[in-house]
């Protein structure tokens, strides 16, 4: 009777290992690859699937998702002859289980090693100080040479990046001092145009100050004459007026008259004047001078033009 049980559990168990594997579930975004008695048999995609027991099996699984490769760093000799460190990480998809199960025994090594020796010869290929700023074009060439070896595999390279690119430390000190005299060179340059535009602004300064006060003379200058040519009008103006009303004035009957009396108080009182002054009296040699003067004085106001609508005088 313990015999019978134990034959049954054994049976059970090895029923349930049958039913087990007869049945498979594929997740989504994987590839089951099956055989058939050691064949290719199929692609089993997302799902589930029916196998034979013992005939079929799940000889490969796959991802299709994209594939994220730690490319191990590496020693690069530059064309300067510069050993660098190098490294980096690949990314790829498969695209066809079939070929990525059969076409290579292991797609990600090979995937890695063929982007090491693409990276070996680029970095071959430029200067040192190139390799930091053709980053890009590196990483364009490492796709490109590692996607065409990798095409038999089902395998697709979508895209290289560099991680690091570490030269020696001897290498890393010169490029420290010339980083820094390089720093200390535009540090001296942006000082010595510092002072140079602040000299050029001074001397616009002082420029434009002496144009302002230039001008500011000048148009002083022309304000001045203005002014001075204004006032000499204006007298001009004012003299013309008193003379006219003089004349005038003299061609009314009796006008002469008037004037040779105004003329005669005005000379009364100056000569007065300086004899009040003076302590010493100062008298014409003729008193028929004075009379003399006065004749003559008449003559030119009897010459006069008699005005507009009036008889001349006799």
């Amino acid at each position: 009777m313990g015999n019978l049980l134990f034959i049954s559990a054994i049976g059970f168990i090895v029923l349930l290992f049958f039913i087990l594997k007869t049945f498979v579930v594929v997740p989504n975004k994987a590839a089951y690859i099956k055989e058939r008695l050691g064949k290719y048999n199929g692609t089993l995609e997302a799902g589930f699937h029916f196998l034979i027991p013992i005939i079929d099996r799940v000889a490969y699984k796959h991802t299709l998702k994209e594939q994220v490769i730690d490319v191990p760093p590496q020693v690069c000799i530059t064309k300067d002859n510069v050993q660098v460190q190098v490294d980096g990480i690949l990314y790829l998809r498969v695209l066809d289980p079939r070929d990525a199960s059969y076409g290579i025994n292991n797609y990600r090594y090979a995937a890695s090693q063929l982007a090491q020796t693409s990276m070996r010869s680029e970095i071959g290929k430029m200067l040192l100080d190139v390799t930091f700023k053709e980053r890009e074009k590196i990483n364009d060439a490492v796709v490109e040479s590692v996607d065409i070896a990798s095409d038999p595999w089902g395998v697709k390279v979508t895209r290289y990046e560099i991680k690091n690119i570490i030269p020696p430390q001897t290498v890393l000190d010169a490029m420290e001092q010339q980083m820094k005299a390089e720093r200390e060179k535009r540090a001296a340059i942006l000082h010595s145009e510092g002072q140079r535009q602040a000299t050029i602004n001074r001397s616009e300064g002082k420029r434009q100050e002496a144009i302002n006060v230039s001008q500011g003379n000048k148009q002083k200058r022309i304000n001045e004459a203005e002014g001075m040519a204004r006032e000499i009008e204006l007298v001009a103006v004012s003299t013309a007026g008193a003379l006219r009303l003089v004349a005038e004035q003299i061609q009314k009957p009796g006008g002469n008259d008037a004037v040779r009396l105004r003329v005669a108080q005005e000379f009364i009182k100056q000569f007065g004047d300086v004899i009040q002054n003076s302590q010493t009296s100062v008298v014409p040699l003729s008193l028929a001078n004075i009379q003399g003067f006065f004749e003559g004085f008449s003559r030119v106001t009897d010459g006069l033009k008699p005005l507009p609508g009036q008889a001349p005088r006799t």
